[in-house]
C-alpha cells in the first residue's frame, strides 16, 4: 500500500499508465475512427448550437490538434461551416463553428443511433490494458498497512490478519456472521489500503456502442498538478482519462441480475455499464447476500466465471458480447447461513470465509469508550456495569457493536429533550434499551 502523498509511487504508475495513454495528436492516434468523431463533433454543435475550438476541445476532453482535423474533414464534408470569430480575438482558435443544413441532417441520424453527447471514448483494446496496469491485486498489502488503516476499530483476534491475507490472494471473499456484527462497515474500510489514483475513461467504446464508465456517485476525482492545462499541448495522459480514487460499489437486496449487465436504455438511447464494470480497479461489495430479487444461487453463479478465469464477458445485446478483465476485490457480505446459500463446490471457488462474532465484554467496553469520546460523554464505568448486568444479562442478549452508539445516542436524545445535561443515567440507558429493542410481551 501507498499514500497518494507518495510521489515516487505516484510517478512509477503515472509513467506507466503515460507510456500506455500519452496524448493522441492525430484521429488515428485516439483509435477511433474519423466518421466517429465526426458524428460526436456534430452532435455537440446540434447540442449547443456554435461551439469554438476551445469549448470543443474541451467537450471532447481532446487536444486542439485532433479537433482541429475532424473539422477539416467535416467543412470538407459540407457538415460544418465556420460563423465568424468570437469577440475581439484573433487566431484560429477563436474561430466560431455550426452545422450547416447538411450537418443537422447528419446530427439527427447520428443521435437516433447513440444518444451518447460527452467525452471521446476510449478504445475497448486500450481500455484492457489500463485495466491490467492499474490492476488492483498488487498484492503489497502487509500487517503494519492493516493496523494502519483499521486504527480504532475493534476487531476480534486474528481479524485483520485474515483479511489482510485475503486480499493480497486476489480471490474473492465472503464475510458473514449476525446483523450488527460490523461486516459492512469493515468491508468498506478495506478500500482505505488501495490509497494510489488509478485513471479512469469518461466512456470507452466497443465497436460503435459507447459506454459510459465514469460515474461521480462512484468515482471520486482528484487533482492531477501533472496534467497540462493548455488545451493545444499534446503533452500528458490522454485527456479522456480522469485521475481517481479507486472505486467502491457497494449492493445490498435492490441488486437485479440487469445491473449486472450492460444495459440499453431506449428513451435516452444510452448504454449503461454494469456496477462491476464501474468497480473495476476497486472493491465490489454484494452486501446483504441471500436477500436480493433473485435467488442466491443464480446470484452466485454469475461471478464463477469471472472469479475462475478473472475475466467477465458482457451482454450488449443483439447477440454481441465483449470480454474484459475481471480486476477488483469481490466482497461477498451475509448474515445467513453461507451454507443455506450455496453447496461447498462453489464456496470453495471463493476461497476466504471470514466469520463476525459477537463480542466479548472488554471488545465492548472498548467500542464503549469510544462512543463516549465521540458523543463528548464522561466515560462511567459503573453505567457500562450496568448495561452489561442489569440489561445484557439480564435479557440474554449478545453484545453487538453497534449497540453503545445506538443506546448511548438515544439515552442522549431523550436527556436533551429533557432539558437534561451531564453525566446519563441508568433510568436514561434503560428508556434507550427498551426503545430500541421490539418489545414482544403484548398484553392480551
Amino acid at each position: 500500500m501507498y499514500a497518494l502523498s507518495d510521489s515516487g509511487a505516484y510517478a512509477s504508475d503515472r509513467e506507466a499508465v503515460q507510456r500506455l495513454a500519452p496524448q493522441p495528436r492525430t484521429v488515428r492516434e485516439t483509435g477511433l475512427a474519423e466518421n466517429f468523431l465526426g458524428d460526436l463533433v456534430c452532435k455537440h454543435l446540434h447540442d449547443a448550437g456554435v461551439l469554438d475550438l476551445s469549448r470543443l476541445v474541451e467537450r471532447l476532453a481532446l487536444t486542439g490538434a485532433v479537433v482541429e482535423e475532424v473539422l477539416a474533414f467535416l467543412r470538407k464534408d459540407g457538415r460544418v461551416e465556420v460563423l465568424g470569430q468570437a469577440g475581439m480575438q484573433t487566431g484560429g482558435q477563436a474561430l466560431r463553428y455550426g452545422l450547416t443544413e447538411r450537418g443537422r441532417s447528419a446530427a439527427r441520424d447520428a443521435l437516433s443511433r447513440s444518444g451518447y453527447i460527452g467525452a471521446a471514448p476510449f478504445p475497448v483494446s486500450a481500455y484492457r490494458s489500463l485495466l491490467k496496469v492499474q490492476t488492483i491485486h498488487h498484492g503489497r498489502i502487509n500487517a503494519h498497512d492493516m493496523r494502519t488503516a483499521f486504527a480504532g476499530v475493534v476487531l476480534a483476534e486474528g481479524m485483520l490478519d485474515q483479511l489482510g491475507v485475503a486480499l493480497n490472494s486476489g480471490r474473492a471473499i465472503m464475510i458473514y456472521g449476525p446483523a450488527g456484527t460490523g461486516k459492512t462497515y469493515v468491508s468498506s474500510r478495506l478500500i482505505r489500503l488501495f490509497a494510489e489514483a488509478i485513471w479512469v475513461p469518461h466512456a470507452i467504446v466497443i465497436n460503435e456502442s459507447v459506454i459510459e464508465i465514469y460515474d461521480p456517485q462512484v468515482h471520486q476525482r482528484l487533482e492531477d498538478d501533472g496534467q497540462q492545462n493548455n488545451l493545444l499541448l499534446n503533452e500528458g495522459i490522454d485527456r479522456r482519462l480522469l485521475r481517481c480514487k479507486r472505486p467502491i460499489v457497494i449492493t445490498g437486496g435492490e441488486l437485479s441480475m440487469e445491473q449486472l449487465d450492460v444495459r440499453f436504455d431506449s428513451s435516452t438511447r444510452q448504454y449503461q455499464a454494469a456496477l462491476q464494470l464501474k468497480a473495476s480497479n476497486g472493491l465490489f461489495i454484494i452486501d446483504d447476500m441471500g436477500r436480493q430479487r433473485m435467488a442466491p444461487a443464480e446470484l452466485l453463479n454469475r461471478w464463477i466465471v469471472p472469479m475462475e478465469e478473472k475475466r467477465d464477458f458482457l451482454n450488449l445485446g443483439g447477440g454481441r458480447h465483449c470480454e474484459l478483465p475481471f480486476d477488483l476485490v469481490l466482497v461477498f457480505s451475509t448474515n445467513l447461513n453461507p451454507l443455506e446459500l450455496a453447496d461447498e463446490a462453489f464456496l470453495r471457488r471463493i476461497g476466504y470465509k471470514l466469520q463476525f462474532s459477537y463480542l466479548k465484554a472488554d471488545e465492548y467496553e472498548r467500542i464503549w469508550r469510544q462512543e463516549c469520546e465521540r458523543l463528548g460523554l464522561a466515560y462511567d464505568p459503573l453505567l457500562l456495569r450496568y448495561a452489561l448486568q442489569a440489561l445484557y444479562q439480564a435479557e440474554g442478549m449478545p453484545l453487538v457493536p453497534c449497540h453503545p452508539r445506538d443506546l448511548l445516542s438515544m439515552a442522549l436524545d431523550r436527556q436533551r429533550y429533557l432539558g437534561g445535561s451531564g453525566p446519563l443515567s441508568a433510568q436514561e440507558l434503560e428508556w434507550a434499551w427498551h426503545s430500541y429493542f421490539v418489545q414482544l410481551n403484548f398484553l392480551g
